[in-house]
Order: C-alpha cells, then structure tokens, then sequence
C-alpha cells in the first residue's frame, strides 16, 4: 500500500495552522541496563538493543549509542527528503545516507580533559535517485536542509536536562514486573 506523502504533508499543515497548540508532540523512550554495558531501549512498541563493540568492552549485541544518533540522522535526512520531495512535486525514486562521525575516545575515558567526549564532526552524503534538474535538487536540499529535526537537534544547542534519583534493585525489578 502506498501513501500519498503528499496529502498527509498538506493535511498536517492545515490542521495545525488551525490549531498550534496541537502541534505540540513529546516523544518518548525508555531504558535499562541488561548486563556489563548492554542496554535495552524501549520506543512505543519497539525494543532495541544497545551495546559497545568488543574494543570498547562491551559484548556487541546492537549498536552503540553514538551510532544511533548516526542513525537517526540519516533515516531523519531520508524521511524529510521524501516529504518534500512529494510536497514540492519533485520525483524521487530513491535516497540513501552514508554518515560517519569522527570521535576522539580520550574524552570519554577522562584522557584529556580538553577533549569532548562527543562527535567531533559528522559527515553525511546524500544520494538520491531523481530525474529532476539540479536547480530543483538545490530547493529539495535547502528544504530538508531548514527543516529535518535531527539535523536540528545536533546542530543547534538544545536545553537537555538529566535528573538523577535512587532506587534498590528490588524497585527496579518490581517496576519492569
């Protein structure tokens, strides 16, 4: 079944341009350690794995937390290509990201207290599948480009506030029961 990008994209717009206070949306996830450094993420419905590497010590059962961000921004990059793409008429057969993120790891492991423990840069290269002209490839990019939220996210500060608490194991085994 496919649907058409398009009228849900033009749909959404008016709905909230009626009603801004509805396009207020939280998104959601959980997460528990399972043992050494693997983790279980929960995302509505969706349970993923979450380990280091073998180098990094842990038992590579999923991907790492930094190749998630990776992740998101490239599936974030494709989504908002074929959104627009279908909203400014623009034929797309197919898009594909290829992103790496450079990471001096001596921030992390309390090396170099000069050194940010994050990406140090992220390079992603979009390929797309189109036979639309240059000129409509450039508005398509501009596009996704002002509006893709990860990009957003990683590329303009946003307030991230961690809190804390305590809890026995036994809590924490009883609220996962």
């Amino acid at each position: 079944m496919s649907l058409n990008f398009k009228s849900v994209f033009e749909q959404m717009q008016i709905a909230l341009r009626r009603n801004p206070s509805a396009a207020r949306a939280c998104f959601k996830a959980a997460t528990r350690q399972i043992s050494g450094l693997r983790s279980q993420a929960t995302i509505r419905q969706f349970e993923l794995d979450v380990d280091e590497p073998p180098a990094l010590a842990g038992t590579d059962q999923g991907p790492n937390p930094v190749e998630l961000i990776l992740a998101a921004l490239g599936t974030c990059q494709e989504i908002t290509y074929r959104l627009y793409a279908e909203k400014m008429g623009i034929e797309l057969h197919h898009v594909a990201v290829d992103i790496k993120g450079d990471i001096d790891l001596r921030g992390f492991f309390a090396v170099d207290e000069n050194t940010r423990p994050g990406f140090e840069s992220i390079k992603a290269s979009v390929t797309l599948d189109s036979p639309a002209s240059e000129q409509e490839l450039t508005r398509l990019h501009e596009a996704v480009e002002a509006h893709c939220p990860v990009l957003d996210i990683l590329s303009k500060p946003t307030p991230v506030k961690v809190e804390t608490s305590r809890t026995s194991v036994e809590q924490l085994a009883s609220a996962v029961v």
